[in-house]
Parts: structure tokens; sequence; C-alpha cells
């Protein structure tokens, strides 16, 4: 994983090319899971150019936004597009969910949603441990905080008082059968996370400034970055639609999304 040396700040150019590599690759693969990968992608972005260094770790709880994972990496020149070309195909190492081996940044595989704070958070311990000053980025979907493994988890890292772990939660408000107010409501989630031993910073999820502004706001606690998020995010016929939960792209919606992008 590159050491962040010199941080470049991303620009408008530089979401806009993500987004529609990340449009490209479920279009050729035929996959679905854009809407969530939409919401999440300008933070992983972010995360990955801005501040991830190479003794840092990033863990994606929410694992179907995979897509959106190995596009920052291609971003940051990890994988290249004859790798993003095998998306989801046979033999692959980019498969819907991070795998467990394979690609050097991902530590762990996710997919069933509900396990990787867990996993962060013993990572963030164990940096602890050896004397390291690494940090732990975790991000995790606003659904799976419905998960108690999710809270467990949260009350180990605020019993050994994780200062190394972020956690930045996708809270686009819609999973895979409704809004997250619909199915079991935990929403809106900052008013839940009150009383807690933990730093909360709720912002706009595509606000590239404040998500720096949030990230770089460091201190002696677990830090929560609850970001707003929309679903579907830059593509207006998917935004705020649970049904882009699952839907692949027709070629029409492709050109569509593409053309809108460009204009964007």
């Amino acid at each position: 994983m590159p050491m962040v040396e010199s941080k470049r700040l991303l620009g408008r150019a530089d979401f806009v090319r993500s987004r529609k590599r990340l449009l490209r690759m479920h279009y050729e693969s035929g996959v679905g899971h854009i809407g969530g990968n939409l919401s999440a992608l300008d933070a992983m972005l972010i995360v990955f150019h801005e501040y991830l260094g190479a003794k840092d770790a990033f863990i994606l709880s929410k694992g179907h936004a995979a897509g959106a994972l190995y596009t920052a990496l291609w971003s940051t020149g990890q994988l290249t597009d004859a790798d993003l070309e095998t998306f989801h195909k046979d033999g692959t190492r980019l498969p819907g969910h991070p795998p467990a081996a394979g690609i050097d940044a991902v530590t762990f595989a996710t997919g069933s949603l509900g396990h990787g704070l867990s996993l962060a958070a013993g990572t963030a311990l164990g940096h602890r441990l050896r004397h390291s000053e690494s940090r732990v980025f975790c991000m995790t979907s606003d659904g799976e905080w419905q998960e108690g493994s999710t809270w467990e988890a949260l009350i180990f890292a605020i019993h050994h008082q994780l200062a190394n772990l972020t956690v930045l939660v996708d809270h686009n408000g819609l999973q895979g059968f409704g809004t997250t107010t619909e199915i079991a409501s935990m929403a809106p989630l900052w008013e839940r996370l009150v009383g807690f031993d933990i730093s909360i910073d709720t912002v706009n999820g595509h606000d590239p400034e404040a998500i720096r502004n949030a990230i770089e706001r460091t201190g002696d606690r677990l830090h929560v970055i609850i970001m707003r998020t929309t679903k579907g995010r830059g593509v207006s016929f998917m935004e705020n639609r649970m049904e882009w939960h699952y839907l692949p792209l027709t070629e029409h919606q492709f050109n569509a999304a593409n053309k809108e992008l460009d204009l964007a």
C-alpha cells in the first residue's frame, strides 16, 4: 500500500473519473450493488488518496461495496484496468465481496454484514499493543448497525479506548428490502450513539472538505464519522432508489449515466 507522503487533495475530475470507472466495471460484468457503491465511493477515495499510510489499514465492513474499494485501489495504482476487467468472473481475485487473499490492501474477507467493525477493533488493538501509531479505518453501512455484533464491537472498542480507530458510516438510509427506518429503525444513527464515550461527527458524505475535516479531528477516543449519503449518488435515475441495491445496468442506462456524469 503506497505511503501518503505528500497529500494531494482530490478534485472534482478525480471523483467523476472514478465514478465512471466504477460504472464501467459493473456494466461490463453485469453485476449490481451499484447504489451502495456510489454512496461510499467519495469517502473511500479520500481515505485512500489522502490519509492511508503504508502501515495503516482500511477494512470494508459493507462488503457488497467491493466495487468502490476496487475502484479506489485502481485510482491509487494498486489495481490495473486489466484487473478490473476480471471483476466477478471465474478465477478472479476481484470477487463480489473483498477476498481473503490476493490483494495486499485487503486484510480480511468481508461480506455478510456485521463483523467488519470487530475485525477493525481487533486490528486497532493489535497496533496499540505493538506500540504502533498506525491508524485503522473501517467503513460500515447504516443497515449493519441493526446487528448486535456491531454494537458488541463498539463496546469493545470503547472499553479499550481505541483512539486509533476511525469508523465511517455510509448512512444512505436504504438497505436490501427498503429503508432502514422501515426494516428495523436505528435511524438517525447519530441519535442512538449519544451517550457512548466516543467522538462523533455527522457530515455530508459527498462533501470532500467536510469528510477531510472530520478525519483530521483526532483525539483520545474512538471516532465515529456518520456520513449522510445518497444511494446511487451522481446518477439521477439511481439516486435514493432501493432497487439499485440489486440491479445491473443495461446498455441504455450505462450510456445515460456516463452522459450525465460528463455534464456534472
